[in-house]
């Protein structure tokens, strides 16, 4: 397997092969790559925060850009989408990263933003559990869970999950987001979608978790405390997931078969994505017997206007690099790719940016 190093070269590469595009993908038409051939001129600097399920990503595309545009520095800082729409909302960023729409409660005025999809990816339900490393759970299970109903792991529910499975009596020790997140909107909205009957704590950035519950910051916290604990259960992002080295749960989608969360699964999932005017979409809980239930959306959310013309020709040129030539990157760090369709109005929406 390529390092990711090497495919940031394999992206750099694709600028100097400008012209050579592949019929039918709307990453690499001559428009695209004229645009992408001339990064190596740009100068400036962007600043940006937000959502930190898709940070790996985001800071592999920059690390990138760094060797195709030298003199064009952007800075992401992972803080959580609750967090990014609030400085973006503030003015304190250029753009910002969110894995949820936008709600009147977050401090982004109306008409301030548009939404520019970039990659989806599996929310991982990973876990800690001594001498158990395959395990299958049902979104009623999961619901179960992560409200508290069930408490040890040899629990009935998660046996009938998973038959011929010697599960312990460890207690589970279920681990969330402590900051409003995208990723923790994602899954509540999953599991209200999947367990009506039996979720109760709703869907949001943040929900109001039962008290014994453990809260880590980022996804990557939330990684460290499953980590911590023999028992421990949490919802992470692929990437950071793989990068933790935990083991994840395959889970029972619409059709009723177990999916382990995979790039094959997420892409499976945004094929029959209903996708909006706004264009935010909902992979959740999709049908299909390949499909992963539990596949994420992110977004950049950027400006219609700026009151520098400059930084809006700075923004269009960074989210051009990161829809076309970041492509090379995004399987690489356990990122799905946009089908191309969706990605073709993604590029178009930029050309309302000024």
């Amino acid at each position: 397997m390529l390092s990711r190093r090497v495919f940031a070269g394999v992206a750099v590469a694709a600028l100097a092969l400008a012209g050579c595009s592949s019929k039918g993908d709307p990453g690499t038409d001559p428009s695209a790559s004229a645009d992408a051939g001339g990064l190596a001129s740009i100068t400036g600097e962007l600043k940006a925060s937000g959502a930190s399920f898709p940070n790996t990503y985001y800071q592999e595309v920059i690390l990138s850009l760094k060797d195709a545009a030298p003199n064009f520095k952007v800075t992401y800082n992972s803080i959580g989408s609750g967090a990014g729409k609030k400085e973006y909302g503030s003015g304190l960023v250029d753009f910002a990263g969110t894995d949820s729409t936008v709600k009147d409660t977050d401090g982004v005025p109306a008409g301030s933003y548009l939404y520019i999809p970039t990659v989806a990816a599996p929310i991982t339900v990973s876990y800690n559990l001594k001498g158990v490393d395959k395990l299958q759970l049902s979104p009623v299970t999961l619901a179960k869970i992560f409200q508290r109903t069930i408490k040890t792991w040899n629990a009935p529910e998660i046996a009938a999950d998973n038959p011929g499975v010697t599960l312990p009596a460890t207690a589970i020790s279920v681990a969330h987001r402590s900051d409003g997140s995208g990723t923790t909107n994602n899954f509540t909205k999953y599991l209200a979608a999947a367990a009506p009957s039996d979720w109760k704590l709703g869907s949001g950035d943040t929900v109001a978790w039962p008290a014994d519950t453990q809260a880590g910051a980022k996804n990557t916290g939330v990684a460290q405390l499953i980590k911590a604990a023999d028992g421990g259960i949490g919802y992470v992002d692929l990437s950071d997931a793989k990068d933790s080295g935990l083991p994840f749960a395959a889970i029972k989608n619409k059709d009723g078969q177990f999916v382990l969360p995979t790039l094959e699964g997420a892409t499976a999932a945004l094929a029959g994505a209903e996708v909006k005017e706004d264009l935010t979409f909902n992979p959740l809980n999709a049908a299909g017997a390949t499909s992963y239930p539990i596949t994420a959306p992110t977004y950049l959310l950027v400006k219609p206007k700026y009151d520098d013309p400059k930084k809006a020709e700075l923004v269009k040129a960074f989210v051009k690099y990161l829809l076309n030539d970041g492509k090379a990157i995004a399987a690489e760090v356990n990122y799905a790719v946009l089908p191309t369709e969706l990605q073709a109005k993604a590029l178009a929406q930029l050309d309302k940016v000024s």
